[in-house]
Formats: structure tokens, C-alpha cells, sequence
């Protein structure tokens, strides 16, 4: 079922407005023919418009656009911090889902067998089984550190095509958005480069814990258990078994804070993943919590970040395009270049594109688009 748009809806909506056609199209800076196009259905509006026309008359996706509910993308932010998540975003998120289709010809062919986990429960002790479960396929063991090469290749086996992008450190509203396009069974991570050290693996690894559980994608408890995944997977009760004594036995809060900090170096993840993997296993096992708080272990975060994911990789910020696209490549295992290159030279797609479907500036985009036109 081709997508189109809800025209019961943008009526109603009109008349209670008190507004025309005429009056849309002026609004929209578009022909009176383009709006009625739309809403005979022999016309899509693009991406730019559709955002537009959902603002204006305050509509979200899901009313808006008609379509075959297998046909949908199905999305999920990981958010920065308190950042909300407006209707705004959700339909651009979904308009790069419907614009991501045409790509996906071009991917190479996924593989059929996909880890899934069918009945996700993040009760402690199902949680830290399931992890350990995952860890044994990983073929790590108990006490292995998790790399970002074992995040990499399990995206890479199960079908989900890595986006790195520079979204920036604080002028986005995500770090990372997963898209998966269910009747097209392919699933796009969008990672943000512009992200510290210490949190990007925790991010990949609850962007793996969504691609586990495809069923719960775009949902709360989708989002609860990625998060409960990801911790128990970076720092598993086989490893806070031996860390816990350790910790408790400190003299003082900044004794704790100490042994936490050397627990985080090892494992390359952040003061509060292991800060609030202890806390969980503490619970489980009716122990005491660690005296220092939440709070004391964000201020010292806050002191001392690390370098960015792209200061890392890069020389030079912001990148060459030629340098980005090899990191995609060699770094993240990615196919998404290849494929956009692919479909840039068949058929003709304009710098638009890569800017509507990355969600990056036109300036970036047109040199990128410079970089797949060679």
C-alpha cells in the first residue's frame, strides 16, 4: 500500500481552522494544485512539506500519513539527558524512515538467523541469565571485557546498518535513533561521533539491546529494557561479585568513588554504569547500597570527560568526507555509504537526499554528495 495522506483528517482539521485549500497552500508556499494533489492522493508532499503541513496543523504521523501498518518505520532516541521528545521529532524520524526505502535495495543481503530475545523481563536475576546468555555467543567469558568490536560485528550479524554521524556534542536532541523498517525487515542505528568516550559504548550496546528485541522497539518499556540490557552486558554480575567487596570494604565515599573510577577505566565505560550496576546487584542480593550518591558520582563526571568518539577517530573536525566515509567502513562495518553511493550514481539522487535521511546541515550534505557523485 503506497503511503498518502489522511485527507478526512487534513479537512476536519481546515474546517475547524477556518481555513482553505488556498489558504494551506499559501501557508505551505506551494501550488493550490500540490494540495490537492495530495488529498486525491495522486501526490506525495516531500519530506520538507510533510514536516511542515504536520506543524501547521498539529497532527502527528501516525494521523497524518496513511499507509499499511507493516508499512510503518518503527523509531527509538536514545535522548541526551532531560532532552523531550517533541511530535516535531518523532515525524522527522519517521520521514527519514520512509526515505530510508529506496535504499535498502541496495544493501548487501541480510542474514535470516538474528538473535532475538522473545521474552525480555528485566527482574535481576532473568536479566543478568539473559546477559550472560548473550555474553556465551559473544564467546566472552564471565569476567571478559565487552569491546566495541564485539557491539560492531553482533550489528553486522543481525542485520542493522550502522549510520555514524556529527550530529554535535549539545545542539541535537539525540544521540543515537534507531529505524527499523519492519516490511523490509531492515533496521538503521544512527550513532552520534560527537559523543564522549566513556557513554558511546553504553549507547551501542542499548542500541543492540533494541535490535534483540524488534517487538518492543518505538515503546517505554522498549527503552527500560535496553538500558537494563546494556548494563547488565558492559558490567555483569559475574564482575560486580568480585568488585562489590572491594568497594563496601573502602574506608570512606571517596574510597568508593576511587575503586568505581578504576572499575569504569578497565571496563572503558562510565562512572555510573558501574555505579548503578553495583546498586542494582546490591538490592538483588539484600546488601547494602554504596554510600556515595548519584549525585556526587555526576559532579565528578562532570569534571572529568573524556575526548569525543570523532577526536578520536579524526585529525581535523570536521572531517574530510573521504576520511568519514572510510571510518564507516573500517570502523564501524558499516554498508550505509557503499549502498548510498550505489544508489547516488543509479539513480541520480540529489545532495536533498542525504540531507533529509542523515539529518545533517545542506552544507554537509553537499559535500558529501560531492565525495558518492566520484
Amino acid at each position: 500500500m503506497e503511503k498518502t495522506i489522511n485527507r478526512e483528517i487534513v479537512k476536519k482539521v481546515l474546517q475547524d481552522l477556518g481555513w482553505t485549500q488556498k489558504d494551506l497552500a499559501l501557508e505551505l508556499n506551494v501550488s493550490a494544485q500540490a494540495v490537492t494533489n495530495w488529498l486525491k492522493g495522486t501526490d506525495f508532499p516531500r519530506p520538507d512539506k510533510l514536516l511542515r503541513l504536520a506543524t501547521l496543523l498539529k497532527v502527528g504521523f501516525t494521523d497524518l500519513v496513511v499507509s499499511a501498518v507493516e508499512d510503518q518505520p518503527v523509531i527509538a532516541f536514545r535522548k541526551k539527558g532531560g532532552a523531550k521528545t517533541t511530535e516535531a521529532h518523532v515525524f522527522k524520524a519517521m520521514t527519514m524512515g520512509l526515505l530510508l526505502k529506496p535504499l535498502v535495495p541496495y544493501l548487501p543481503e541480510s542474514h535470516s538467523l538474528r538473535i532475538q530475545i522473545p521474552s525480555p523481563i528485566i527482574q535481576y536475576d532473568m536479566l543478568q541469565a539473559t546477559a550472560s546468555e548473550v555474553r556465551t555467543l559473544l564467546g566472552l567469558g564471565e569476567q571478559t571485557v565487552l569491546s566495541y568490536e564485539h557491539l560492531i560485528d553482533q550489528f553486522a550479524s543481525n542485520g542493522a546498518v550502522i549510520v555514524p554521524v556529527l550530529w554535535g556534542e549539545k545542539q541535537n536532541h539525540k544521540n543515537a535513533l534507531h529505524i527499523l523498517l519492519p516490511h523490509e525487515q531492515a533496521t538503521f542505528i544512527f550513532l552520534n561521533l560527537d559523543t564522549r568516550l566513556e557513554d558511546f559504548k553504553f549507547w551501542m550496546a542499548h542500541e543492540l539491546a533494541h535490535v534483540y528485541t524488534p517487538h518492543l522497539a518505538g515503546s517505554e518499556d522498549g527503552e527500560d529494557y535496553a538500558d537494563a540490557l546494556a548494563g547488565a552486558l558492559l558490567f555483569p554480575k559475574s564482575i560486580v561479585e568480585i568488585v562489590y567487596p572491594q568497594v563496601v570494604r573502602q574506608s570512606s565515599i571517596q574510597g568508593e568513588i576511587r575503586e568505581i573510577q578504576r572499575q569504569a577505566s578497565a571496563h572503558n565505560i562510565s562512572l555510573f554504569s558501574v555505579f548503578c550496576e553495583i546498586n542494582r546487584y546490591a538490592k538483588a542480593q539484600g546488601l547494602p547500597i554504596l554510600r556515595c550518591k548519584e549525585l556526587d558520582i555526576h559532579a565528578i563526571r562532570n569534571r572529568q570527560r573524556g575526548k569525543l568518539i570523532s577526536e578520536f577517530l579524526f585529525e581535523s573536525a570536521p572531517p574530510e568526507p573521504a576520511s568519514y566515509i572510510a571510518a564507516a567502513l573500517n570502523v564501524f562495518r558499516s554498508s550505509f555509504f557503499i549502498a548510498l553511493q550505489r544508489l547516488i550514481k543509479d539513480q541520480g539522487t540529489g545532495l536533498g537526499y542525504l540531507q533529509q535521511i542523515m539529518d545533517i546541515s545542506l552544507a554537509d550534505a553537499t559535500t558529501l554528495h560531492r565525495e558518492l557523485s566520484r
